[in-house]
């Protein structure tokens, strides 16, 4: 399950994954930002927060996440992976020639880092 929250005060949605990802995890993920989006018009960042990447539960769930990121990337500034995986460092180099936002990767324990260098990236 994907558990998502959304600051509309600092313009921050938190994804924190804590199985294999699923269609539903991204259909949850349209309908709590694009309303936000179809007021505000962006997301001041996406962090995603989890220990390891729990990877996808079929191949319609990859589809799923391929297609959220294709409809939002632009409308996201930055992007921080908040996790011990190392496939934050694969994701950082990989995904900056695909989704125009800004992405850096934290420590699992750096939540509060992330946060501020979204902030501080979007005054």
């Amino acid at each position: 399950m994907l558990h998502i929250t959304l600051d509309e005060e600092s313009g921050i949605a938190t994804f924190k994954p804590d199985d294999s990802l699923s269609e539903a995890d991204f259909k949850k993920a349209v309908h709590m930002i694009d309303p936000y989006l179809n007021k505000s018009k962006k997301l001041n960042g996406l962090i995603i927060v989890t220990k390891e990447f729990p990877g996808w539960k079929s191949f319609a769930a990859l589809v799923s996440h391929l297609s959220f990121v294709k409809d939002h990337h632009k409308k996201i500034a930055c992007v921080a992976f908040v996790t011990n995986s190392s496939i934050a460092n694969l994701a950082e180099p990989i995904a900056s020639h695909f989704v125009s936002a800004e992405i850096k990767s934290f420590k699992y324990n750096e939540l509060e880092a992330a946060k501020t260098w979204i902030i501080e990236s979007n005054q």
